[in-house]
């Protein structure tokens, strides 16, 4: 298991991925189902405005950054959990079994989302959104979570096959 110091670092990188990725995808969904890309967004920021924030289209300092940063601190809160949780056993995996563990966590955050808090902290994409749509965003995020762990894994290999000593590449298949 990671440490949290580990865990936090690289569960903020991958909560990050996660985030926009996700983000992305809602925007998308939200321009078609919604009219407008911010609206979904808009309606996270029902966390401090009530639900009367899903009814803002336009892109806004009040509804639409309060949303979104109310989105990348739970998407960074869920990394960070994901990381400390199994972060180090996902870091040897093959990029299949990564997006398997990605997606599972994406899972359990939206059944916690959904079921388990109170209706003001759920992220209230729901408010304007199907849930087809809040799904695709959901593996989006498991994605993210999969995409940040993939990339660390290159970055693991290279800095094993770099000599502590000289900082020069190690030829492959020497330790």
């Amino acid at each position: 298991m990671k440490d949290w110091k580990v865990a936090s670092r690289d569960g903020a990188q991958a909560g990050t991925i996660a985030s926009l990725l996700s983000a992305g995808v809602l925007a998308e969904a939200s321009r078609r189902e919604a009219g407008s890309p911010f609206a979904c967004v808009n309606a996270t920021s029902h966390w401090i405005w009530g639900d009367q924030a899903a009814r803002h289209q336009t892109p806004s300092l009040r509804h639409s950054v309060t949303g979104y940063l109310i989105h990348h601190a739970a998407s960074c809160f869920w990394g960070i959990l994901y990381e400390r949780a199994v972060g180090d056993w996902t870091d040897r995996l093959p990029a299949a079994a990564k997006v398997a563990a990605g997606l599972t966590a994406a899972g359990v955050a939206c059944l916690v989302d959904y079921r388990l808090v109170p209706h003001r902290l759920s992220p209230g994409f729901e408010l304007r959104l199907s849930r087809r749509s809040i799904a695709a965003g959901y593996l989006a995020f498991g994605l993210g979570l999969a995409l940040a762990g993939m990339g660390r894994g290159e970055q693991e290999e290279r800095r094993a096959a770099t000599c502590a000593a000289c900082g020069r590449r190690r030829p492959s298949g020497t330790a």
